[in-house]
């Protein structure tokens, strides 16, 4: 099976079972945010294309702070349920590196640059291990920084060891861990 196909069946098939919760929390969010309940963002994607991810609205339009629903939908990664959609449109794939924010990714050199010849994914061994990187940004005198010469420096690292290591095991290994991992292995 190949892995655009697999994609295509898996995120059929995720939709099909929690389709509904799906849409019961896009309708919460709207609520809870006062707007259409759906996040859009230019993100880089294969090749260094501009895309469109698709989140659940975590965060009031007018003050910008996240909300508690925000709060339990980003802890439990239920905002980035809607990138199914990415999946079944061909812009992502269930495991590839995160696709990043403009300025990133597309701004790599080198053999980092191989790191955009794969299909951004939904989940990756990075954003495994920074399940949490919200909250050790916040603790951080100087996120921004920290993040620039830490963080993205180590994604950069696990995503070109994904790209000479990759194969379809390995992928559902990382699925398997993304969804069935002890919260202690993800720091």
């Amino acid at each position: 099976m190949t892995k655009r196909l697999f994609d295509i069946v898996l995120a059929l098939m995720v939709l099909l079972f929690s389709g509904v919760i799906i849409l019961l929390f896009w309708l919460v969010a709207a609520i809870d945010t006062k707007s259409s309940g759906l996040f859009l963002q230019e993100r880089i994607g294969q090749y260094g294309k501009k895309f469109t991810i698709f989140k659940l609205r975590t965060f009031h339009s007018q003050t910008g702070k996240v909300s508690s629903l925000g709060q339990f939908l980003r802890k439990y990664k239920i905002d980035e349920l809607p990138q199914l959609w990415n999946i079944l449109i061909g812009e992502m794939s269930f495991v590839g590196p995160r696709p990043d924010l403009p300025g990133y990714y597309d701004q790599l050199e080198g053999e980092n640059r191989k790191i955009l010849l794969l299909k951004p994914g939904l989940t990756c061994e990075a954003s495994i291990k920074y399940f949490d990187e919200e909250s050790v940004l916040s603790q951080k005198e100087n996120p921004l920084a920290y993040n620039d010469t830490v963080i993205f420096p180590d994604k950069v690292a696990m995503n070109l060891a994904y790209y000479y290591n990759r194969s379809f095991l390995g992928d559902l290994v990382i699925l398997w861990k993304t969804v069935f991992g002890r919260k202690g292995e993800r720091q």
